[in-house]
């Protein structure tokens, strides 16, 4: 096997590399835009008096960097060419972002709202395959201009990763002749609210609570009358865009549905696998960051006359932490690169306990390496002077949404024991008699 990076692969990362140092450092610089990234940072990009939103400057200093990112072609890089993109594949996607995070907190990358120079746009692909051709016309061309913003409404105050539960419920009604849907429930956690044109909200249509199928997703304006956002939760790491919001008596035209009736789970799925193997990689980026900067500090930090870094104690942690780097990077690029070679459904049945394995061990990573570099750098990385606690806060927050962690250790253990999976068949058939006590094994490969 060759586990050498292709040539063009690390040409386009040099190339990433010279436009945030022409373009998006000097940005950074500028009219004291530091302050969204020093110690100061969460006050200057909280509006502390507006709910806890972020501040209307941090926001426009977000969009312009997109702006220059779009322009020198980058920020669509993983959209299909015909959207402006450069067809870009799992596997460059992963050590893209890797790359990216990497380097520490900056305007090219802050993935305290998923803002990166090389964008994430699954919505722009999720119009493609499941909008009608109304839907479609309006709401592509509007993502990539950002005149039309859509969040995505699914979780609910009492039920979080259980969406099949759903008490949010949208019925047939017609009004003033134009057949429709009267939707009436609660939402939480929909990111992105205050400024979204649009609410992807997910609605029981039909079925049982519990039944998977018989939920729909409906395009709902944000200003739609009886809609109201009630109040935007304030997070470990700030500012937040995460509101509660309830639906009484919103109505839609039947129109407004999105992907087919009553099968709108297929759509919520149809891209978290990219989505996983992405912020895992980010999540590897910010976990070799803390390693790295904590490795420096030791080798020039020297109390009681002699370098930090000779203690074990010291050692020995860090060596633990790069060693898990290690594993984790070939097992990202490895599933990356496997999904590349198979169709989105298969990568389903074939390699879902594989990215989630990524993406909850590389969140997890994350945490721990934040909080030993804090602990290397003694007082000075506990304090927001170091970039260790904005880390941690942030990448804490994956480890519940994305799939929690125990949804996502769920997943693995299906596959493993045969409950889901390409061994469902095999796993399933086992019986008493064949399992051979007295050789140590089971008989299945």
């Amino acid at each position: 096997m060759n586990f050498e990076l292709p040539a063009k692969l690390t040409a386009y990362l040099h190339e990433l590399d010279a436009f945030i140092d022409a373009e998006i450092r000097p940005l950074e610089e500028a009219d004291d835009n530091r302050r969204f990234f020093d110690h100061r940072r969460e006050h200057a990009r909280t509006d502390w008096d507006n709910g806890g939103l972020p501040r209307a400057e941090w926001e426009e200093l977000l969009g312009e960097a997109r702006r220059r990112a779009d322009r020198a072609g980058h920020y669509r890089f993983a959209l299909p060419r015909e959207f402006g993109g450069r067809d870009g594949s799992n596997l460059w996607m992963a050590v893209i972002r890797e790359h990216l995070a990497a380097k520490g907190l900056g305007l090219h990358n802050d993935l305290q709202n998923e803002h990166s120079i090389v964008g994430n746009q699954p919505l722009v692909l999720l119009f493609r395959d499941y909008g009608s051709d109304a839907q479609r016309a309006e709401f592509i061309p509007g993502l990539l201009d950002n005149s039309r913003i859509v969040t995505f409404g699914l979780t609910e105050p009492h039920h979080g990763s259980d969406a099949t539960h759903m008490g949010t419920r949208a019925v047939r009604e017609a009004r003033d002749g134009v057949p429709g849907w009267r939707i009436d429930g609660e939402k939480m956690w929909i990111t992105g609210m205050h400024r979204a044109t649009h609410v992807a909200l997910f609605v029981r249509t039909g079925g049982a609570d519990g039944d998977a199928r018989g939920i729909s997703c409906l395009l709902v304006p944000a200003d739609a009358p009886g809609l109201t956002v009630d109040e935007y939760l304030w997070t470990f790491n700030m500012p937040t865009d995460h509101p509660r919001l309830t639906l009484v008596d919103v109505w839609v035209p039947e129109d407004a549905m999105f992907g087919p009736d009553g099968g709108g789970l297929a759509l919520a799925q149809s891209f978290v696998h990219e989505n996983r193997v992405r912020q895992a990689a980010s999540s590897l980026g910010a976990a070799t960051y803390c390693v790295e900067e904590s490795v420096r500090y030791a080798r020039v930090r020297k109390p009681f006359g002699e370098e930090l870094a000779r203690n074990q104690a010291i050692q020995f942690p860090l060596v633990e932490l790069a060693a898990e780097i290690e594993m984790l990077r070939l097992l990202i690029r490895r599933t990356a690169w496997e999904m590349d070679r198979l169709p989105p459904k298969e990568v389903e049945r074939r390699l879902s306990d594989k990215v989630s394995m990524c993406n909850y061990r590389a969140n997890r990573l994350a945490c721990e390496a934040a909080d030993r570099a804090m602990q290397v750098h003694g007082g000075i990385g506990y304090s927001r002077h170091k970039p260790f606690e904005h880390i941690y806060r942030h990448h804490r927050r994956y480890r519940i949404t994305e799939g929690s962690e125990e949804i996502q250790m769920r997943k693995v253990a299906a596959f493993l024991f045969g409950y889901m999976g390409p061994h469902k068949a095999e796993l399933g058939a086992i019986g008493w008699e064949d399992v051979d006590y007295r050789a140590g094994r089971y008989g299945f490969g």
